[in-house]
């Protein structure tokens, strides 16, 4: 039988990709607030993640979860990290531990270590401590940290992929950084296809395409999960390339 995966943020650019791409192989839960598709007209879940009951009855049946709801920006206030990034994922995984879900896979983002890039420390390595570069990164270590106490605490797993910039395109941008951390459409399908599936049962990875000019650590991401990185942005454009990475500019992350 089919796993159930319940996706929060459906709606959103990766929730909208990932329902879309594994709709034939899972039984999938769709959680949003703007129904964006005719399937999401008929079957969108519009629960308020800081309400815990209405979280309680998302979980029924449900073996994963793909938590991508939240905000979303480095530009976010406190108040909407608390609300949406905190208290909500705090509430999927209790509403997760107590329905006895298996999995939770959490959308973590480089954000939560984005204060390496502005200082250009490189390379970055999962096992560094985190430095956020934004609230928004703040909200998004806690979230790294407290799914390690429900692991530890609870025996639930805990997959956090640390997306890096997930577009169609990456020539939208010239920003050396931005292109660094690409991630292609069929890369985020893989790379969220083997969060589900490792055998594995808690990490924080890195989900990155395979840019050349990448300074961010892919090898737990490829060898816990299986992910093997197959676009590149070069693929578009040809690289300048910069011995130790292009400078960042003094205030990043705003308008990334």
């Amino acid at each position: 039988m089919s796993r159930r995966v319940l996706i929060t943020g459906a709606t959103g650019e990766i929730g909208l990709l990932l329902a879309e791409r594994l709709r034939d192989d899972y039984e999938l839960v769709q959680h949003g607030r703007t129904p964006r598709t005719q399937e999401q007209e008929e079957q969108l879940q519009e629960a308020d993640l800081e309400d815990y009951e209405q979280v309680r009855a998302l979980m029924d049946g449900v073996d994963t979860v793909l938590h991508l709801a939240g905000s979303a920006s480095p530009d976010s206030a406190w108040e909407d990290v608390l609300g949406a990034n905190i208290i909500g994922l705090r509430n999927v995984l209790e509403a997760a531990r107590e329905h006895g879900v298996r999995r939770v896979v959490f959308a973590s983002s480089n954000h939560a270590m984005g204060m390496y890039d502005r200082h250009e420390q490189w390379p970055v390595y999962p096992h560094h401590l985190p430095r956020g570069d934004s609230l928004y990164g703040v909200s998004k270590a806690f979230g790294e940290i407290l799914g390690r106490y429900y692991h530890d605490q609870h025996g639930l797993d805990f997959i956090a992929l640390r997306i890096g910039w997930m577009s169609g395109d990456p020539t939208l941008v010239d920003e050396d950084v931005l292109r660094a951390m690409w991630l292609s459409q069929d890369d985020t399908e893989q790379v969220f296809r083997r969060a589900i599936e490792a055998e594995v049962t808690f990490g924080l990875y890195y989900a990155i395409s395979d840019n050349p000019n990448r300074r961010w650590d892919l090898t737990n991401t490829m060898l816990d999960l299986g992910y093997r990185p197959r676009d590149s942005w070069t693929e578009f454009e040809p690289e300048d390339i910069v011995e130790g990475g292009a400078a960042v500019r003094d205030n990043w992350p705003e308008d990334s």
